[in-house]
């Protein structure tokens, strides 16, 4: 990839150009800032439910319906879930569901619910499949539905939102450790640009430290749906709720290694939304019990 004037690149991450700004945005900002944004900026919807999961971390689908039909129609503006879907995809669209496969994977329910909204909304079931996997998932689809587990990751710092295409690559290991900077190119491939409608992360039951096992000690219940378009200002936003209950659990700051250099990259160099909170206009909906924002 060329270089664009006045682009940053990812020499400039490792050097520690950007690396020191992103140091800046985890220590010590006034995250605040990103309640009341200005018109036109990156709409992200939180709608959470304290029975979303039982005492034993069981999903109540019940629940878990009603708030993704909330996260649908609060985000879209549309009057209904129907309407809703339709603002965001087509019924002859090949809609690939693309779910996190590992160390804290998406919740079945979590894709079950997406599947049968989609098809109550008139989506044939034919035309929905799991995208998740190589470069030949979202080749055969015109639209992709993220559906990430909230997560820290051992190898990219963050492993939610923009990790979740890396085997779209067909090369993963080129984005681990420092490079976790590149995976914004990803979403920049030709068959994959443009086809993301929606970024539904399931933050039922989030992982706050990065493996390589689950530790149960950093999984807690968040009993959240986080929403939006913009990948970059989710991240930003699910970041931020990482690197709170870190610091809740640690009573100090307590950064991720690998850095997550992707968010900030991912907004200068690859182009693919805001990471600046100030641009991100959160809102959130039910329970507002540890909300980490």
């Amino acid at each position: 990839m060329k270089k664009k004037k006045g682009a940053l690149t990812r020499r400039d991450f490792i050097r520690g150009t950007v690396g020191a700004t992103l140091g800046t945005s985890l220590v010590g900002l006034n995250w605040s800032k990103a309640k009341g944004a200005s018109a036109g900026s990156s709409l992200v919807t939180i709608v959470r439910d304290k029975n979303a999961m039982d005492a034993g971390k069981n999903v109540n689908t019940d629940v878990l319906k009603k708030m993704l039909e909330q996260t649908l129609i609060k985000f879209t503006g549309e009057e209904n879930v129907k309407d809703a879907w339709l603002s965001l995809v087509k019924p002859s669209d090949k809609i690939g569901l693309v779910p996190t496969p590992h160390l804290n994977p998406t919740h079945d329910e979590v894709t079950d619910a997406v599947k049968s909204s989609l098809i109550e909304s008139g989506i044939p079931e034919g035309n929905i499949t799991n995208a998740q996997g190589g470069p030949e998932k979202p080749k055969a689809c015109t639209a992709l539905i993220g559906l990430p587990g909230l997560k820290a990751h051992w190898l990219t710092g963050i492993g939610t939102v923009l990790k979740l295409y890396i085997l779209y690559s067909g090369s993963p290991r080129s984005y681990h450790a420092q490079d976790n900077s590149k995976l914004g190119e990803i979403w920049n491939l030709p068959f994959v640009k443009n086809k993301t409608r929606l970024v539904l992360v399931d933050a039922l039951h989030p992982l706050c430290d990065k493996g390589p096992q689950v530790d149960p000690r950093y999984k807690w219940a968040y009993n959240g749906l986080i929403a939006a378009k913009d990948p970059v200002a989710l991240e930003t936003v699910c970041l931020k709720i990482i690197m709170n209950k870190r610091e809740e659990l640690k009573g100090e700051t307590w950064p991720l290694s690998p850095p997550p250099l992707c968010v900030e990259a991912a907004d200068k160099e690859y182009g693919l939304g805001t990471s600046k909170m100030e641009n991100i206009k959160i809102e959130t909906f039910g329970w507002k019990e540890g909300l980490l924002l």
